[in-house]
């Protein structure tokens, strides 16, 4: 039998279910039914895993942790980014920072005033893989107005000033090399690399699970930024099933909670499945008990 005809396996599956098991949410695991694995292979920087799953599509994993699914990515991808780019006036230069499988320069594109964006990933396979597998997200690097870079998005930052309108990091959790995209001097490197007016946004971790990680990455953020707010999104595959943002800018003077530029009602059901300005506004409030934790983190 060839390498090729042979069923892939990988330890994370068992019985033909997917186990997500990480000691950043102790006690708890994500588990998807496998219908069959496409591609478990470690890259130059980590383990690699695209499985079919029985109810979620494809679904991709990095080091054992999920990372996208057909059925929901689209919350993730359409709140990282907009969340951005609607709270610029007029964005037309853009950086993605990891965001691999392509999702969020998915969303990036769809705003018209934008005319470049630059993908920095650190891991070629990923992007490759993802193309190859997971189409529905990859279809951002088709776009004429993408570039991509692959590369470490830290060391990336060092060698640009005052060169992009909205920077967004989608990120892995700070457990291993990411956790360097959560400290003060990352955020620096943004405040650097943005125009005047210039917005970001940065995964920053689940509230029901990680509410230590969010008071240190805010008071980070606010080192470097003088408006730093905190939102949220709803995302089932996810640890506990929602997923936080730092959005940040180098304006005073707007509220990030309000966005600068809205599409019409219309344009918004053509353009996103999750993402609206209502649900823009919704999800910087948050619940009391995450609430007392980002205010005191923000006004320290």
């Amino acid at each position: 039998m060839s390498s090729e005809s042979q069923e892939l396996t990988h330890p994370s599956i068992k019985d033909g279910w997917f186990r997500e098991i990480n000691k950043m949410w102790p006690g708890q695991a994500m588990t998807l039914k496998v219908k069959k694995v496409l591609h478990a292979k470690r890259s130059k920087f980590q383990d690699v895993l695209i499985f079919e799953s029985e109810t979620y599509g494809r679904v991709l994993v990095l080091d054992g942790v999920i990372q996208a699914t057909e059925r929901d990515e689209f919350s993730y991808q359409e709140m990282i980014a907009h969340l951005a780019l609607n709270s610029h006036a007029n964005p037309k230069k853009v950086l993605v920072i990891g965001g691999g499988d392509g999702g969020v320069l998915r969303e990036v594109v769809k705003h018209e005033s934008v005319e470049e964006v630059v993908l920095c990933d650190i891991d070629a396979d990923v992007i490759d893989y993802s193309k190859k597998f997971i189409p529905s997200m990859a279809v951002g690097y088709e776009h004429p107005k993408v570039k991509t870079h692959v590369g470490d998005g830290f060391q990336f930052l060092k060698d640009y000033t005052n060169t992009f309108d909205v920077i967004i990091t989608d990120s892995s959790d700070p457990d291993g090399p990411a956790e360097a995209l959560f400290e003060a001097p990352y955020f620096q490197l943004l405040h650097g690399a943005l125009r005047e007016n210039g917005v970001i946004t940065t995964q920053a971790e689940c509230m029901w699970l990680h509410l230590s990680v969010i008071e240190n990455v805010l008071k980070a953020a606010r080192k470097a930024f003088p408006n730093v707010r905190y939102a949220y999104t709803t995302i089932p595959t996810y640890p506990s099933g929602s997923i936080g943002f730092v959005v940040a800018s180098k304006n005073t003077a707007i509220d990030l909670s309000k966005p600068l530029r809205t599409w019409t009602a219309e344009e918004e059901a053509k353009l996103c499945r999750y993402y609206n300005k209502e649900i823009h506004e919704a999800a910087f409030i948050l619940p009391n008990f995450a609430r007392a934790v980002v205010n005191k983190a923000l006004s320290e």
